[in-house]
């Protein structure tokens, strides 16, 4: 696939009141954009605060997605994964701090436009239609500008399976399969950043460790991926880098075998 380490255009582009600009998160060298350096974050959280109304479940989470790389972000039900994984798609407005894509502050973004700028999201629960078949999901996808006949190649290339039950309604296949049009959908549209909350929710462990294998096949690529994840053993093998969250707040950050030393006392997933 092809590498994707920085934004185009960005330098130029304006961000609208409350949202981003029309520059995308892509490979270098297009629209004579200096390069960024190879440290800068793609992806970043600087001081986020969110929340459910006078709620507030973040309070003040600080993150960085290196590109090429994977994050992963691991903690027990109720920490704030999936509040943090919302904001970072444009699904859910931060109240505070600053959300960056590649060094370019984005705050109040939608995910639709988060979704054309190059990054894209896999949702805790997988995030399909159930009543539409399988090639009426991934057309669901082509409101990105993906073309319906570039996303079905891709999909089909990568999981062949979906090929086979491109016209049966996706509800009624198997979890697995589920996940894997999900994953199918947001890699059509060729994103720089991919944000997976819960991979492993209601999949049996062999099942799991394939998509795994298929997500560290796509970060050697050169994908940036931010994974939440609660069972944490299932996706330390192949992080670059974790961060432990309890209760809206990142307590640890770093190397993953640093982080799964925490685990025992802090928290202990899978």
């Amino acid at each position: 696939m092809t590498k994707r380490t920085e934004i185009k255009g960005v330098e130029g582009a304006k961000p609208p009141a409350g949202g981003a600009g029309g520059a995308r998160l892509g490979c270098g060298g297009s629209g004579g954009s200096p390069p960024h350096t190879e440290a800068e974050p793609l992806l970043e959280l600087a001081g986020i605060r969110a929340g459910y109304g006078a709620i507030e479940v973040l309070h003040g989470v600080d993150l960085a997605l290196r590109p090429g790389s994977l994050l992963a972000l691991l903690g027990p039900n109720g920490g704030g994964k999936s509040t943090t994984m919302k904001v970072c798609a444009g699904l859910m407005p931060a109240t505070g701090g600053e959300l960056r894509y590649a060094g370019r502050a984005v705050n109040g973004v939608s995910a639709q436009e988060a979704a054309r700028l190059g990054v894209c999201s896999v949702p805790e629960g997988r995030g399909i239609f159930p009543n539409l078949t399988v090639r009426e999901n991934l057309w669901a996808a082509t409101g990105t500008g993906a073309r319906l006949e570039d996303l079905e190649e891709k999909a089909y290339a990568r999981f062949p399976v979906l090929g086979e039950r491109r016209t049966q309604l996706a509800g009624s296949m198997s979890g697995g399969e589920q996940q894997m049009l999900a994953l199918a959908r947001a890699l059509g549209t060729d994103p720089a950043v991919l944000l997976l909350d819960e991979l492993s929710m209601g999949l049996a462990p062999m099942i799991v460790s394939r998509m795994y294998e298929t997500v560290a096949e796509l970060v050697e690529g050169g994908l940036s991926v931010l994974v939440a994840e609660q069972f944490a053993r299932a996706v330390l093998p192949i992080a670059d880098t974790a961060a432990l969250m309890l209760n809206g707040r990142v307590v640890a950050a770093g190397d993953p075998d640093a982080i799964e030393d925490r685990l025992s006392s802090d928290y202990l997933g899978g």
